[in-house]
């Protein structure tokens, strides 16, 4: 089962839509509000992928150094309504993140 992280702007109740994996925010990590590169680092060391909608961390972070995969969703919308219409391309996305590498999702 893979293990993801929720960033900070990921609506909690997606989890419920996604039981094949592991889902912890970085709220109940106790890592709300450090900087991208640390939370990086400490997501590396316990989770498989970071799923985020902050499309200024692939040019703020050199993502290859962690071993950990990252999906960013690009929208504007995060609201759960609107990431749901998402979430086969989020479950895609997660089941094939490789550590050190961005997917992208963009809605239609």
């Amino acid at each position: 089962m893979k293990k993801v992280l929720f960033d900070e702007n990921m609506p909690r109740k997606l989890r419920r839509d996604s039981p094949e994996f592991a889902v912890r925010t970085v709220q109940e990590e106790g890592w709300a509000g450090l900087k991208n590169g640390d939370l990086l680092r400490h997501a590396s060391s316990s989770f498989d992928v970071f799923l985020t909608a902050d499309q200024r961390l692939r040019y703020q972070q050199n993502v290859s150094q962690f071993e950990i995969g990252l999906v960013v969703i690009e929208t504007f919308d995060t609201t759960l309504v609107n990431l749901q219409t998402l979430l086969p391309e989020i479950k895609l996305a997660v089941e094939n993140a490789i550590d050190g590498a961005i997917t992208i999702i963009r809605p239609g």
